[in-house]
């Protein structure tokens, strides 16, 4: 155990590290349909490794039950109510990778979809929320922690809090990360209501309305005994209106509160010297295997063989606030006036992909649409590519420009969230950076962003220098996990 934890466990009066249980509505690699079911998969292993017990509870997915029923452990069931219904719960348990991982099974709600999506999204995760609660004392675990993630599970703070009256719900330390604050969880009074019998008294702007609605993530922030989010530059970004979606008067009524960690990501996984699904592997130090990368997605993709001409890589969704928008206004400005490549993996707004596709045909050759998802092909667009393209509106945090960096894409990005914090532009006076960035949400400040780095590109020195630094940094969860560990003692 480090130093600095054994100082603070003798401030506290304690002899080890507190137990955690992770609560999320996703966790990779059971469940995944984005950055967050990354970080619930990866931080406990991480926590472990420090001494920390840090288990998981989340829904017990279709796509989990085809999977890996045949690992899963049954250990209880009980009947939740949620207002007039009386439904099933099942917790399942599952250990992998060293990972204990309680799964709440019910096939009605979580035999589908992860997100159903509208009113139906709110009963799903209501029914996740008080299934969470009271299971919680039924486990072969007790916690001292439950850290919520986003605003499926944002009203266990509040319920537990409000509505188990001298049971160990109530006297439980809550975090809540805020992964992305523009997705809240907002429903009706009445809804709320019949669901969790939520008291009219919460019902009021100093505790769960916003804009006349109720407001789970809100109820969430009020409850919780510390809130962080997934980068110190977004965790100062939400206490503005223009980022923080109607919710920066609680975030600031509580800044002490708030605080910002870095997301890792898993080193195992992205690791160029040894992943499964590159047909060559390289290193920091011997990076002809990239080479072989570039030319092995130029080939699949069906773009020409020039192994000198830089390649540029988007994997996103194409959505506004990815700053797709961006994108569509300069590209074929970028294509028509530069020598370059142009390579992108993703799914999104039907008006951006039917503009891609459309590219794809003007620029046949030199720009590659692949609309859809892979994570094969997507390891090979990071090891293969030049520079990799993220001009997002905002970006809490971030994986993508981190494991580009890592196969030795320098990113190039707009200067928000997790954004700012992870990327060191490229300064031409001294040579230092890892990447490129942009201040402005600006499609002509992008473009000229866009060909600086060409012009980098062709200077060799720069280029080895930049890809050098990038896949020097290091942003495993060990960092992360070195923060979170601080924060759960902080709050006991």
């Amino acid at each position: 155990m480090k130093k600095e934890f054994r100082d603070l466990l003798k401030e506290k009066g304690r002899d080890k590290l507190p137990a955690v249980l992770l609560a999320a509505a996703e966790c990779a690699p059971l469940s995944k349909t984005g950055g967050l079911a990354d970080v619930v998969g990866t931080l406990p292993k991480s926590l472990a490794a420090l001494g920390i017990d840090a288990r998981v509870i989340t829904p017990y997915h279709r796509v989990i039950k085809e999977k890996y029923a045949d690992q899963v452990e049954h250990m209880f069931y009980f009947y939740v109510q949620l207002g007039w219904r009386r439904e099933y719960a099942g917790i399942e348990k599952l250990v992998l990778d060293g990972v204990t991982i309680y799964l709440v099974d019910n096939e009605h709600y979580f035999g589908d979809r992860i997100y159903w999506g509208g009113e139906a999204e709110g009963e799903q995760y209501a029914f996740f929320t008080r299934a969470v609660l009271d299971a919680l004392p039924n486990l072969d675990f007790q916690p001292e922690v439950v850290h919520c993630n986003d605003w499926h599970t944002a009203m266990i703070p509040m319920l537990g809090r409000t509505q188990y009256p001298g049971g160990m719900q109530e006297n439980l330390r809550y975090l809540l990360t805020i992964h992305n604050i523009a997705f809240q969880g907002i429903y009706s009074f009445d809804y709320v209501k019949d669901l969790l019998g939520v008291e009219d008294k919460y019902l009021t702007s100093e505790f769960m309305e916003l804009n006349g609605c109720a407001n789970y993530m809100k109820g969430g922030l009020v409850f919780s005994h510390k809130i962080n989010t997934v980068s110190p530059s977004y965790a100062r970004e939400i206490m503005m209106p223009y980022y923080a979606e109607g919710l920066e008067g609680i975030l600031n009524a509580r800044h002490d509160d708030v605080s910002g960690i870095i997301n890792g990501i898993d080193k195992v996984t992205f690791n160029p010297r040894t992943d499964p699904l590159l047909p060559a592997h390289f290193d920091r130090g011997h990076r002809k295997g990239k080479a072989a990368c570039k030319a092995a997605l130029q080939e699949r993709m069906g773009l020409e063989q020039r192994p000198n001409v830089p390649l540029f890589a988007m994997v996103t969704r194409m959505t506004e606030q990815k700053g797709f928008d961006l994108v569509a206004c300069v590209l074929d400005d970028m294509m028509s006036r530069e020598d370059m490549q142009f390579m992108l993996l993703g799914t999104g707004d039907s008006r951006f992909e039917n503009f891609m596709r459309q590219a794809e045909e003007r620029y046949r050759g030199r720009l590659c649409a692949y609309i859809g998802y892979s994570e094969e092909l997507s390891h090979l667009v990071y090891a293969g590519s030049d520079f990799f393209l993220m001009p997002s509106r905002f970006e809490p945090c971030g994986l993508s420009q981190m494991i580009a960096m890592r196969y030795g894409s320098l990113p190039i990005v707009r200067e928000t969230g997790g954004l700012r914090d992870t990327v060191q532009p490229y300064n031409q006076y001294t040579g230092e950076g890892d990447g490129f960035s942009f201040a402005n949400f600006d499609a002509w400040e992008m473009r000229d962003t866009i060909h600086k780095a060409i012009e980098a590109y062709y200077k060799k020195d720069v280029m080895e220098g930049l890809i050098t630094s990038a896949m020097k940094a290091d942003f495993g969860f060990e960092l992360s996990a070195m923060e979170y560990a601080r924060l759960y003692l902080c709050m006991l």
